[in-house]
């Protein structure tokens, strides 16, 4: 069994730049000195289990990502693979580059979640070996509404149970048979998920989930590398 990672970069992050025009993707921002992208790069390579990584990034940044690659070490285990405009599509070009068997796995995670620990992503491998599916999540703390869209603002319509819903992180892990007939279907359809997991739970398979931490977010928006800092400070003090 070979396991394969793709990190999906291809995306413009125009949340992080808002009114700065001209600055880079959000997955070349620095933290601790780093770009975000090779803080993630770093944890995937250095799980022994995993064969191979693969990022999507848009055409016009692969020389920079060969570069940084280069410079960090990280030639041997990284591939680059043209992304495309939408995160499914950059998943879905990955998923066809690889050389991966019906039982192989394939774990996704979004490039710009850097501080995502190795236990982490043992974890979810172990569960995808388990399972088929896994995706790593954590549990609702805020109280959960549903609401109806009107002409004059939103209205709750229901309040959800908070033991009934968790905040999908990444990775996501799947056997890649499933997840090539799932992004085929749903391409057929014509059908976008949010994310990986909500192609396969369309294509009728079961999805289990990993404990998360807080500290694996998103650096979505400005205020979040802060954030992150934070927390790469507090590890070093621990």
């Amino acid at each position: 069994m070979k396991v394969f990672a793709i990190l999906p970069a291809a995306g413009l992050g125009t949340r992080m730049a808002a009114g700065h025009s001209g600055a880079p993707a959000k997955q070349f921002l620095m933290l601790a000195g780093l770009p975000l992208l090779i803080h993630s790069l770093r944890a995937f390579a250095s799980v022994g289990r995993i064969n191979s990584v693969h990022i999507g990034v848009r055409a016009n940044e692969v020389d920079n990502a060969n570069k940084l690659i280069a410079d960090f070490g990280l030639a041997a285990r990284v591939n680059i693979f043209i992304g495309g405009d939408t995160r499914q599509e950059t998943v879905s070009r990955g998923l066809a580059s690889l050389p991966c068997a019906e039982d192989d796995i394939v774990l996704v995670h979004d490039a710009v979640r850097p501080l995502i620990d190795v236990s982490t992503i043992e974890r979810t491998l172990d569960s995808v070996i388990q399972h088929g599916a896994a995706i790593v999540a954590l549990p609702a703390i805020d109280t959960i509404k549903q609401v109806e869209r009107t002409a004059h603002g939103a209205i709750i319509s229901s309040t959800i149970p908070r033991e009934r819903i968790v905040q999908a992180q990444t990775p996501q892990g799947f056997r890649c048979g499933l997840l090539r007939r799932a992004f085929a279907e749903a391409a057929a359809d014509g059908f976008t998920g949010t994310d990986e997991a909500s192609v396969v739970e369309r294509a009728g398979a079961q999805v289990a989930v990993v404990m998360g931490s807080p500290r694996n977010f998103k650096v979505t928006q400005p205020g979040d590398l802060e954030l992150a800092e934070f927390y790469l400070k507090q590890q070093e003090n621990a």
